[in-house]
């Protein structure tokens, strides 16, 4: 029986640390040849602590979805996560949201776990290279704002 209840770990509600050169705003601006393609996403990641906080702006050439949905094939979807690297992977486990932080159970776009894989392919002070290894597309980012780490109790932005 002792087993069993100490094999189970309760997470803290404090964030803990994180990566530190990763802590700020990152942007995506481009993807190489992004208007050949017909659907791409542009990423804009908020590390703060062990928390990532993904803005994915979505762009469609063509409908897979109903029109109330599409919205002329463009449209942003958002998440929040608790993160940690790996050796050179970045893993995430985290839930898609409404834009105000809020868990998205339903409507339109995607909704429930949000579970991206990214190997970390390059990093300096103010650039960071991402390839998502679902689909291996590169996905460069640019340090737009400098974040401290100052551990708050999770999700607390």
């Amino acid at each position: 029986m002792l087993f069993v209840f100490s094999g189970c770990q309760r997470h803290s509600e404090m964030q803990t640390e994180g990566v530190s050169f990763l802590q700020g705003v990152w942007v995506q601006d481009s993807i190489p040849q992004q208007q050949q393609m017909l659907n791409f996403t542009l990423h804009e990641f908020t590390f703060t602590c062990d928390s990532l906080y993904a803005k994915m702006h979505m762009h469609a050439k063509t409908k897979t979805m109903p029109d109330s949905c599409f919205n002329n094939g463009s449209w942003t979807e958002y998440a929040k996560a608790v993160y940690v690297l790996r050796g050179d992977s970045i893993i995430a486990e985290g839930i898609y949201t409404k834009e105000n932080g809020k868990q998205k159970i339903s409507g339109c776009y995607k909704s429930g776990q949000y579970l991206p894989r990214f190997k970390l392919v390059y990093h300096d002070k103010d650039s960071v290279v991402l390839e998502n290894k679902f689909d291996s597309r590169p996905i460069i980012l640019r340090k737009t704002k400098d974040i401290t780490c100052v551990p708050k109790k999770r999700w607390e932005m």
